[in-house]
Order: C-alpha cells, then sequence, then structure tokens
C-alpha cells in the first residue's frame, strides 16, 4: 500500500535531520548527518554551503532507501526545507557562493559595523524600522561586513540566501526568502510593512538582488528535472518557502499561537514568544511571525548544550554518567554558580565579548558539580531572558520545550525550578524537520482539511517546578546577575587581550 507522507529536512549548526511523516504525523522513518562548523578566528562561525545541499540529497535518498527496507511505500507529496538562521550566504549569478556562509549571532565578527550603520541611522530610527537594535544576530551588518572587508568577494555577489531559502532554489530554481527571515536581516526589512526597506537595501546592499517574499509554508515551486535527478524526488512536487529552524519548531509544537512561548534546548537555547502585537525590547529581537497577522519577541542563549558537550569531551565522561552525578549534586552545585557566555552572549545581555566565568570552586568540587552548574546557567539565562519579554509587555501563558536536550529530564526539571514555569514537552520533540514536513502537509492539504498539529503531536508530559528547589535559584538568580556585572570589565579585556594576542599569533593573518 502505497503511503502519502511530507519529506522534511533542516539544516543545523551540528547537524541535518531528516523526517518522512504520513498523513496523521506518525514519523516513518529518519536521517541524521553531523557535521561541523568552522571558526577560523575568535568570534567567526562559517559553514560551507555546498555541505547544505550536499546533506540534503543524502537524507533524501537515506530516507527513501530506509523506507524501501522497511517495506513503506512513501509517496512524497510535498517537501519541507528549514535551517539555522539568520545567516548571510553570498552567491554569485550561477549561484556559486563567494565565500563560506556566515551564521547567526553566534558570529560576532561585524561589530564595527553594527556601531557605524546604528551611528548612520539612529538607533531609534533602526527599531522603528526593523523592530530591534542591531546586534550580532542582524544579517544586515554582516552583509556590510563582507563588502568592506573581502571586496572582491562581494563585488561578484548578486544574491542573498540562508540555508532554507538555498535548498528551495536548489530544489525548485525560486529566488525567494521568507519573511520571518527577512525580518532578521535588519536593517534591511520593514516589521510594519512587511516588506523589504527599499533605501537601506541599495545603502547596504548594493549590487544584490532582493529576493521575492512569502510566508515560510507558501508554496516557492516545485522540484525540477535535475533536482529530481539527484535527489530521488519526483519532479513537480511541491516545495515550502521554509523558515529559520527555532521558528519551525515552534510550528512543530504548536508554540505559534499568541501567548505561546517555545524554549527550543539544543546546541543554543532559544525561546519566541508570540502575540499580535509589535513590541520592542532593547535587548530582545523583535520579527515578523511564522504566519500571517503574527509578531514574535525572541532571545537566545548563544551556548547551552555546547557547555555540556565540552565538559564531556574535557572530562572523557559521557552524558548519562554527568547526568546522574549532576543530580547527586542537587539544586546549586554544592557552591558552584556558572556564566554560561562560554561565546560571548546574546540576549539580553548583547555582549559578545562576555565569557563563561565559574564562581566558587573548591577542590572538593567534581565533574558533576560542574555539569550541574552548566544546566543551572543556562537554566538562569532563560529566567533571564523570560523576565526581559515580559518586561517588555510579552503575554506569555503556555511554555512548550522542544528540541534534542528535552531528552535529558534533570535539564527540564532545572529550568522549571529555576524559572517557576511548567513545561509541556510534546510527543515528538526531533524538532525543526518534522515542523518543516507539517508546514508541507499544510501546504498541500485540501482547501478546510489542512491537519492541525495538536492532533500531529499532542502533549505528552507536563514538568512542573518544585517549590523547594525554586527557592534556591531565587538567590542564585540574584547572584547570577550580580556576577556579570561584578566581572564584566575584567572579562572584556580578557577578551580583548585575547583578541591581540591572535593578531600577533597570525590566527588573523
Amino acid at each position: 500500500m502505497t503511503e502519502r507522507c511530507t519529506l522534511g529536512v533542516d539544516i543545523g549548526t551540528s547537524s541535518s535531520k531528516a523526517v518522512l511523516v504520513d498523513d496523521e504525523g506518525h514519523i516513518l522513518v529518519t536521517a541524521t548527518v553531523a557535521h561541523d562548523v568552522s571558526r577560523p578566528r575568535t568570534g567567526w562561525v562559517e559553514m560551507e554551503a555546498g555541505v547544505w545541499w550536499d546533506e540534503f540529497v543524502l537524507l533524501a535518498r537515506e530516507l527513501r532507501a530506509s523506507a524501501d527496507a522497511e517495506g513503506i511505500a512513501a509517496e512524497i507529496v510535498a517537501v519541507g526545507v528549514s535551517g539555522m538562521g539568520p545567516c548571510v550566504l553570498l552567491a554569485d549569478e550561477a549561484d556559486e557562493p563567494v565565500r563560506p556562509a556566515i551564521l547567526y549571532g553566534v558570529d560576532t565578527r561585524a561589530g564595527e559595523q553594527v556601531e557605524r550603520m546604528t551611528a548612520e541611522l539612529g538607533e531609534d530610527e533602526i527599531v522603528r524600522v526593523g523592530g530591534s537594535r542591531l546586534t550580532s544576530q542582524a544579517a544586515g551588518p554582516k552583509i556590510a561586513w563582507v563588502a568592506e572587508t573581502e571586496p572582491d568577494a562581494y563585488a561578484r555577489a548578486r544574491r542573498l540566501f540562508m540555508p532554507a531559502s538555498w535548498l528551495a532554489r536548489k530544489l525548485t530554481g525560486a529566488y525567494v526568502l521568507d519573511h520571518q527571515s527577512a525580518s532578521q536581516t535588519s536593517p534591511l526589512y520593514d516589521v510594519g510593512a512587511e516588506a523589504w526597506h527599499s533605501a537601506w537595501w541599495q545603502r547596504f546592499a548594493p549590487g544584490i538582488e532582493a529576493p521575492a517574499l512569502a510566508w515560510p509554508g507558501d508554496i516557492a515551486g516545485t522540484v525540477t528535472d535535475a533536482a529530481a535527478a539527484a535527489t530521488g524526488i519526483p519532479e513537480g512536487t511541491p516545495v515550502i518557502v521554509g523558515t529559520v529552524d527555532a521558528w519551525t519548531e515552534a510550528v512543530s509544537v504548536g508554540a505559534h499561537g499568541p501567548g505561546d512561548l517555545m524554549l527550543m534546548y539544543g546546541t543554543t537555547m532559544f525561546l519566541i514568544a508570540t502575540g499580535t502585537e509589535t513590541l520592542r525590547s532593547p535587548s530582545m529581537w523583535t520579527t515578523v511571525g511564522a504566519f500571517p497577522a503574527t509578531r514574535n519577541l525572541a532571545g537566545g542563549l548563544a551556548t547551552s548544550g555546547a557547555i555540556a558537550a565540552w565538559l564531556k569531551d574535557l572530562t572523557a565522561t559521557d552524558h548519562p554518567t554527568l547526568l546522574a552525578e549532576a543530580a547527586e549534586s542537587g539544586p546549586g552545585a554544592r557552591g558552584l554558580l556558572m556564566l554560561p557566555y562560554f561565546a560571548g552572549e546574546r540576549t539580553p545581555i548583547l555582549d559578545p565579548d562576555a565569557r563563561g566565568v565559574i564562581a566558587g570552586l573548591t577542590l572538593a568540587h567534581t565533574r558533576g558539580d560542574l555539569y550541574r552548574a552548566a544546566l543551572e546557567a543556562t537554566a538562569l539565562g532563560v529566567r533571564h531572558n523570560v523576565e526581559t519579554m515580559r518586561a517588555a509587555g510579552a503575554d506569555i501563558r503556555r511554555i512548550v520545550a522542544v528540541g534534542g536536550g528535552t531528552q535529558g529530564a534533570l535539564w527540564l526539571q532545572i529550568v522549571s525550578d529555576a524559572t517557576g514555569l511548567i513545561q509541556e514537552v510534546p510527543r515528538t520533540t526531533i524538532g525543526a524537520a518534522y515542523g518543516a514536513a507539517y508546514l508541507a502537509a499544510m501546504a498541500v492539504a485540501p482547501a478546510g482539511r489542512a491537519p492541525g498539529i495538536s492532533r500531529w503531536n499532542p502533549v505528552a508530559e507536563r514538568i512542573e517546578p518544585d517549590a523547594e528547589a525554586s527557592l534556591v535559584y531565587d538567590r542564585l538568580y540574584a547572584r547570577y546577575l550580580a556576577l556579570y556585572e561584578a566581572t564584566k570589565d575584567l572579562v572584556h579585556e580578557l577578551a580583548d587581550e585575547r583578541r591581540r594576542a591572535e593578531y600577533s599569533e597570525g590566527v588573523f593573518a
């Protein structure tokens, strides 16, 4: 029997994931391929765009082979795409990248461009048009960075892509970017008008053709003959426009309605609060939503699961062992307090020169205490973001957790304890690939018969805060805020000294 299904693929920071999903939301087969980003200099995070397409092709063929091996006659009726972002991939007239893609807010290279563009345009005007201040998350200053520091590469550039729009281009030939991703190209997009700001585009992205705009679930086009030959997906299959992975993850768990907050657990951590009003905060990101008539206030930690992975590698221990030892350590990590700013920090401190700090160490502390402190640091970072969003007017009534980190019960519990918030965990937490498949299913569903995400992916678990542990974290939170203020000047000096040392050592040659 033929099984109608949609294919969802997401290009993430540390891996690409793909799923085949049937009409009822059940995952038939999955596939994952790991990859690394490039960090050629401090503050630079890049990736070759060729990897994105190569991995899409690999995953699409692997899913078809797995389905065949399991006796599933999968008929792919639509394709969903998603990817990390906002990224800056500039390509020439022939769609050949002119340099590696510059990744989202974890790449902090464009600090000078942020300062200069802010001075030129005025912070108030930037916020009025684009919703947010310029930070390392904004794509606009990174385009300017390429133009100013790599003029030969920029001279060849004609188009701007992000991972999802790159896949849509390779599959269909369409040159289109979704509104949500576009709203993170500050200051090139007007949030109120839901359109490119033509004057600022010409000023800061001259020579680059502005992509057409559409919504993430709109159909970009259909699979071309060449793409069908490469991927095995039938020619003529509809492909959606897609969007940034965090927003696709929110879709995957139904956390995209007014009052919802999506909390994504992964290498980094991301938060998206959804409403109908355009809320502005000096330290968060204002964007349009994944669907028309919605607006988001978003934030993100530059490192979360990445710190846990660092500790795992540093101690040559596996995660289950460290989690067991961290549980034994207990709330407060036996007197340790960590700042999770190991790659600078995004929101709400917007400090690319912030660094990790571990306070309270003694010779009696263990690797389990350190691991616990790392999990608690990310939880306190989440609380800092949530409180900042609420101060800006966000109405947060429902928290939904998603991402690979939701498989760890301890991390979830610590976040609920530190924030005082109940978290809902859906049945499927595979994330953006699943959300992309859902958007694709919606795009091709008959009128009035689009599937509901609550039917596709019902809530499976609720994590409630423990009152006693929450008291511990209330005390720690005040110290967490104070520790940053007390150490930031010294940490900035260290960060600057390290940069100068890398220049002298030829790292930046």
